[in-house]
């Protein structure tokens, strides 16, 4: 009598379940690596872009008191608009230090924060420069749909202060004062409509150099601040 074992077949109702906590168990080792670099970021990284953030913001606020928001000469309109580029330029490199810390959270939705706003940014940065420095596309139908990006990057730049405000990885002065800088456009743009633009020019100009020039300062002489603990 001859007895034939046959192996039990492999199981594959559960490769699946496998595969999900493997690619959990990733996700979960990479934001531990992120967390262990934003609670160890290079100081001098913080301030030389503190200090981009802060020089960007003199420009522009000088461009905004030497020919205003909305100039009437095309040298004008070329100052206000490249001054503004400079400032972006600052925003972009403060946008560095918030992903490089996780300044408004480590949930899914707090990381894509940022990434989101440098996009509308950098729409907003294009419209710029070609309003800047081409006059004969200045009234081009398709460069007015970039120059809506403006407003709504620096209202993601407001959204994105609050967010730092509320996740407390930074601390000190500088969990509170991205909210106080980036509440530039819900300050001066009702300014502008109410008040018209010679109050306007002068508020919007103050405003970045109490907020975002006084935030790359801090950035600058109180780099540590954006260490979140562990």
């Amino acid at each position: 009598m001859s007895r034939t074992t046959t192996p039990a077949p492999a199981r594959t109702d559960d490769a699946p379940a496998a595969a999900r906590v493997t690619a959990a168990s990733a996700r979960d080792e990479a934001l531990e690596r992120r967390l262990d670099e934003a609670a160890g970021v290079d100081l001098s990284f913080v301030r030389r872009r503190g200090a981009y953030l802060a020089a960007g913001s003199l420009v522009w606020a000088t461009a905004t008191f030497t020919v205003g928001s909305v100039p009437e000469t095309s040298l004008g309109w070329a100052i206000q608009d490249l001054g503004g580029l400079v400032f972006q330029l600052g925003l972009m490199a403060l946008l560095g230090v918030q992903a490089r810390t996780m300044a408004t959270g480590t949930g899914r939705v707090a990381r894509a924060m940022i990434p989101v706003e440098r996009v509308v940014l950098g729409l907003a940065m294009v419209w710029s420069l070609i309003h800047g420095a081409v006059p004969p596309l200045r009234d081009a139908g398709w460069l007015a749909i970039l120059d809506i990006c403006w407003p709504l990057s620096m209202l993601g730049m407001f959204v994105i202060g609050v967010k730092i405000a509320i996740a407390g990885r930074w601390r000190g002065a500088a969990r509170v004062w991205p909210v106080l800088a980036e509440s530039w456009a819900v300050v001066t743009v009702p300014t502008f409509l109410i008040a018209g633009e010679a109050l306007g020019n002068i508020v919007g100009g103050t405003h970045l150099i109490l907020g975002y020039a006084g935030l790359g300062l801090l950035l600058v002489l109180r780099p540590a601040l954006v260490r979140p603990r562990r």
